[in-house]
């Protein structure tokens, strides 16, 4: 949620946001109901002010007076509860368009939409196709199964089978080991959520689409740990020594993929459900810029100790997430294809859900919000895609070296 003094009084903040391609008119709508809420929230407080001094004039009003004060105590009780109720609506509807308002973007991030993100560095080679593509070779070695699974499910889901399960667990092993030495506590969080939980995460109202409801909209399936992971320390003010806070979240997630409609629809590169492990932290605002640093730091080690090839792109503003100031996109480059392919990102929300999720770092100073950031750490089955592809010898899967002791084999040949 953003700071709507900064948004009456900063004219560069109204600008950070309108180049995140806001609905024209959103931000003059949000400026009027603010108004308008403001306006009437100063009668209230002055009903109530005086309110209070009448209640006191009753208790030392002389028994001729008493009465008349008594009176005029009913009076102003009325036309309070009268200014409340009309302040209720506003409330409201101030809430409804603040909602709707994305984090401005941060000066560092280019202009423009999805085409347009900024490459920071590229790392290693670009290979040739080969022999198969990622899921040709899957079904080969019998890694995954789609027949049954979409079936009973649907078109986007899929099994994962044989030793491609023990590859993936021990991807999240090797992966989560690396982050608890970086100083990140594991989570199995839950993956059903409140609504109110999505919202003060900053993906409700504006990702809703992508999101899966249970329960008649009681409940709903994350679509990442980040929901979960940002509600550990909700209403809560953290003392300095406790930051930064960094969790790493293992869960499996939940995406509905709306809009990408004949997209990806072979193998196991965009399916509803995977599974992923997530890093959260909460730090003091003057730290996130080197906290977001390091996470993407953190993401290029994981990949590129998995032998993959990456570059690095800052995402444009049109193409930032409502909550994110900033994100890098960690794209792999995916032989079959020619081209890279995004793995992970991570995102820095500076005090945006902070505010939502009223959590609070104490000072000496006083209390201020604090800032949260994300990262994959690992996709898994995206993960599997591209290892499929880069880890191929005479029709045969050679595990990456790093995963072999975890997994207790180096090879798997076809069925």
């Amino acid at each position: 949620m953003i700071d709507l003094r900064r948004l009456r009084d900063d004219p560069t903040m109204r600008a950070a946001i309108e180049r995140k391609r806001v609905r024209a008119g959103l931000l003059d709508d949000v400026l009027v109901a603010d108004a308008a809420q403001r306006s009437q929230q100063t009668a209230v407080e002055a009903l109530r002010a005086r309110q209070k001094a009448v209640s006191k004039e009753v208790g030392k009003a002389s028994p001729d007076e008493r009465p008349t004060r008594l009176a005029e105590a009913g009076v102003l009780k009325d036309e309070l509860q009268d200014a409340e109720r009309a302040l209720a609506p506003l409330d409201a509807a101030l809430r409804e368009l603040v909602l709707q308002v994305p984090n401005p973007a941060d000066p560092s991030v280019p202009d423009g939409g999805e085409n347009d993100g900024e490459v920071l560095r590229v790392v290693g080679s670009t290979a040739p196709p080969p022999p198969l593509d990622h899921a040709a070779f899957a079904e080969a070695l019998g890694f995954v199964e789609t027949l049954h699974a979409t079936e009973t499910s649907g078109s986007r889901f899929a099994s994962l089978m044989r030793e491609a399960v023990l590859v993936e667990l021990a991807l999240v092993q090797w992966v989560i080991g690396r982050l608890v030495a970086e100083g990140f506590t594991p989570v199995v969080p839950p993956v059903l959520v409140r609504e109110e939980a999505m919202v003060e995460a900053g993906f409700f109202p504006t990702d809703r689409n992508q999101v899966y409801a249970l329960d008649e909209g009681e409940l709903f399936l994350v679509g990442t740990s980040e929901v979960p992971l940002s509600t550990l320390h909700r209403g809560e003010r953290l003392a300095d020594d406790a930051l930064p806070a960094r969790y790493a979240g293992i869960s499996t997630c939940f995406r509905r993929e709306a809009g990408t409609h004949g997209k990806d629809t072979t193998g196991i590169f965009r399916v509803h459900q995977f599974d992923k492990v997530e890093m959260f932290s909460y730090v003091v605002p003057e730290d996130s810029d080197a906290e977001h640093e390091r996470i993407l730091a953190i993401e290029e080690s994981i990949v590129s100790g998995l032998g993959l090839s990456y570059r690095v792109v800052n995402i444009a503003a049109g193409d930032l997430g409502a909550a994110a100031a900033k994100k890098y996109d960690l794209e792999v480059w995916l032989p079959s294809e020619g081209r890279y392919r995004e793995l992970t990102s991570c995102s820095n929300y500076r005090e945006f859900s902070a505010r939502r999720l009223d959590t609070r770092v104490k000072g000496v100073g006083g209390s201020r919000f604090v800032h949260t950031l994300n990262g994959t750490a690992c996709a898994v089955g995206r993960t599997l895609v591209f290892l499929w592809e880069q880890y191929q010898e005479d029709g045969a899967f050679v595990v990456p070296d790093v995963l072999r002791p975890i997994t207790g084999f180096d090879r798997v040949g076809p069925r």
